[in-house]
């Protein structure tokens, strides 16, 4: 398993985290089973926005003994009274429901709380004035909670949220179809969620992915918004690939679902590659550097991907993006205009113009 570092923390996180919207299909025993497997494979990471109950007492038990090293994103805003997952921006109702969620899972705090769902300015609006943002700082200045986090698809809220300066993950949907405006969660189009992308690397705020398959829709030509299939494997390393992202997190319904997602691990680079979009992304999406690497190698020896997002980072405002530009040991002004990585860019980038933008931009 590989980790990556909360920016403004500690903690290391697991680059495949567990989903639980589907799992309580299954019944306890086999949410049980599955989190024991996910333990042993290294995940640490666990998302608790359920359509069920089932997952809180089954994970419960399956972590005895291990809950200082896993972390946890609850959700204020969803309510499991009836046993199906609801939502709410009730805040005597949300309280109910949080407690009955550190008592299932047997422990006394939160690693990620997070303000659940909140896709319209409405919304947001609601659980700013009904004091729901505070309920969680007053936790976490008692220790209850660790961090706060978001739940959106809409980069606008996020964007306002950032502004806030509050939170330290964002979990936000990503996937190809949603960045190339298809698909329910489709909002905003491919510069404006780049540039959030972007933004929360900058600002030392984390993302956890959800919805990395569309729903299942990618994975079938017959449903993909692109006529074409994309693999579990591309849709994830597509998503791991965006600045900012520390973690993914598939929806698995048993143990046989698990297994084939931690199948990423091992798989070889071919499994991964996502290229294959640039023959099908919409037009608005050419030019633009992904940093998939399909490129490479460099005759040169330049790591173009990390080059262009070293680039996209610092002009973005992130102040270290410079700074690890520069302990790069190839760097832009290196390159000798040689096309090869023009020709094999999926996207359509002239990469050969940008390395001499880049060049002029960082002086070398």
């Amino acid at each position: 398993m590989e980790y990556r570092k909360l920016p403004r923390a500690e903690e290391q996180i697991s680059i495949l985290g567990l989903g639980t919207s589907s799992i309580g299909i299954a019944g306890e025993k086999e949410a049980e089973a599955v989190m024991a497997l996910a333990l042993e494979a290294g995940i640490n990471f666990f998302d608790m926005a359920s359509s069920d109950a089932v997952p809180f007492p089954a994970y419960g038990r399956a972590m005895r003994g291990v809950r200082e090293k896993l972390y946890f994103q609850i959700h204020f805003g969803a309510n499991y009274q009836t046993g199906k997952y609801g939502w709410t921006t009730d805040l005597d109702t949300i309280k109910r429901s949080i407690d009955w969620q550190l008592s299932a899972l047997q422990t006394d705090y939160i690693d990620f709380g997070f303000l659940h769902c909140i896709d319209e300015e409405s919304d947001l609006n609601t659980v700013l004035d009904s004091g729901t943002l505070e309920y969680i700082q007053k936790l976490q200045r008692e220790g209850a909670v660790r961090h706060v986090g978001l739940s959106s698809h809409t980069p606008r809220i996020v964007n306002r949220v950032l502004d806030m300066g509050v939170i330290d993950l964002v979990m936000f949907s990503i996937n190809p179809g949603y960045d190339y405006r298809h698909g329910e969660f489709a909002i905003g189009g491919v510069d404006e969620r780049a540039a959030l992308y972007r933004r929360c690397e900058a600002e030392g705020v984390g993302i956890s992915v959800m919805k990395a398959f569309s729903g299942g829709q990618l994975l079938n030509a017959k449903t993909s918004p692109f006529g074409k299939a994309l693999t579990e494997y591309q849709c994830i390393q597509y998503a791991l690939d965006k600045p900012g992202v520390l973690t993914v997190l598939p929806g698995v319904r048993n143990r046989n679902d698990l297994r084939r997602v931690l199948g990423f691990l091992d798989a070889a680079p071919e499994e991964k590659d996502y290229s294959i979009l640039g023959s099908f992304a919409p037009q608005d999406a050419a030019g633009k550097c992904v940093y998939c690497n399909h490129c490479q190698p460099c005759p040169a020896g330049l790591d173009v991907g990390l080059i262009n997002k070293y680039y996209d980072l610092s002009k973005a405002g992130d102040a270290l993006a410079r700074s690890h530009y520069e302990n790069l040991e190839k760097k832009a002004g290196d390159c000798v205009k040689c096309g090869h990585c023009d020709k094999r860019c999926p996207f359509q980038v002239a990469q050969a113009e940008r390395m001499s933008e880049i060049c002029a931009y960082f002086g070398h």
